[in-house]
């Protein structure tokens, strides 16, 4: 169910490898368990926060209630049965056709993001839904789908320490497996004409309905899926920020280390086009920011880096423009 490995260099230095099943525990969860060896290994009597592993607190009712939650693929056309019926976007089958392209966002490029926001937005939106709208937004549009397609933002969430208040929310010294992944969705038409807030806006609307009542209506779906995986669609991407996770801090008593993340930095090696991740990491100055890396085929890359291109060209005055529905490209 899980392992673990070190691999000592002739440098001193060593790399540590750590594979979880998902059954027991996700980032976080090994997060916390890596930061308690640690802490332990510097000399700590006990870690914080304190441990807690209480595998029913997620668990689903004994009669199903699915009311927070329901499939959304059911709402996209022949979902069910055909995953490409009906879509204009292709299913890279083909991997070494990919291009794979790290984009960085630093101060710089966050802040020329939220200038483009509304007046809320630039308050309340993250990094992560500010970095998740631009990309779910200008992904699409180089993908150049058709206007009535509908595209699916999966976001992973941490549910600790939400509605902490109530009775049975999930602690934040939680070891279990305690993610959540809600879907923002949009036809192309909306998502491409729309300013940019519509796109950070669904984002934390998916990402608000989080608590521990969405929990137990998520393990009641899986209950009644009988543990079958939702189908695969060609408007799907998944975006999971790993920067909370805080793999990057962990001392060993060693020092800080070099990298901390997941090994494979574009998602699920077999279908790297489905998902990413947001990974701490600095530029060629040395600022701190945050990466992204991506697959997609040579044309829709080319659009998507030039759209990071006039992002980072952007100016103040320029920013008004940005507020004005853009154009489709041509469609396939």
């Amino acid at each position: 169910m899980s392992g673990v490995q070190v691999t000592r260099l002739t440098c001193a230095g060593f790399i540590l490898a750590v594979r979880v099943n998902h059954t027991m525990a996700e980032a976080q969860g090994a997060m916390q368990f890596l930061g308690a060896v640690a802490e332990l290994a510097q000399g700590a009597l006990a870690p914080f926060p304190p441990p807690v592993w209480k595998r029913e607190l997620p668990d689903g009712r004994n009669q199903q209630q699915p009311a927070l939650v329901h499939d959304k693929l059911d709402e996209v056309p022949g979902s069910d049965t055909d995953h490409t019926k009906g879509s204009s976007v292709m299913l890279f089958l083909d991997n070494p056709a990919l291009r794979l392209v790290s984009f960085f966002f630093g101060p710089r490029e966050i802040d020329a993001i939220r200038a483009q926001l509304l007046p809320h937005l630039q308050k309340r939106a993250t990094k992560f839904d500010t970095i998740a709208g631009w990309i779910w937004k200008f992904r699409t549009m180089a993908l150049a789908p058709y206007s009535n397609e509908v595209m699916m933002l999966v976001v992973v969430v941490n549910a600790r320490g939400r509605n902490t208040a109530t009775v049975g929310g999930i602690p934040v010294g939680y070891y279990g497996n305690a993610f959540a992944v809600p879907v923002a969705m949009s036809t192309v038409g909306e998502l491409s004409m729309n300013p940019l807030s519509y796109a950070v806006e669904l984002v934390r609307k998916a990402k608000n309905q989080v608590d521990i009542e969405y929990m137990r209506s998520t393990a009641d779906l899986i209950v009644l899926r009988r543990g079958q995986s939702p189908p695969i669609t060609a408007g799907m991407f998944s975006l999971s920020d790993t920067t909370r996770a805080k793999f990057d801090d962990l001392d060993f008593g060693w020092g800080k280390q070099v990298y901390g993340g997941p090994a494979e930095a574009v998602g699920v090696p077999s279908i790297p086009w489905l998902t990413s991740f947001l990974l701490a990491s600095k530029n060629a100055n040395g600022e701190d920011g945050i990466v992204v890396p991506m697959c997609l085929s040579g044309p829709a890359m080319d659009r998507l880096v030039e759209e990071m291109s006039k992002l980072l060209r952007l100016t103040t005055d320029d920013v008004t423009q940005l507020h004005q529905p853009h154009v489709l490209p041509a469609m396939k």
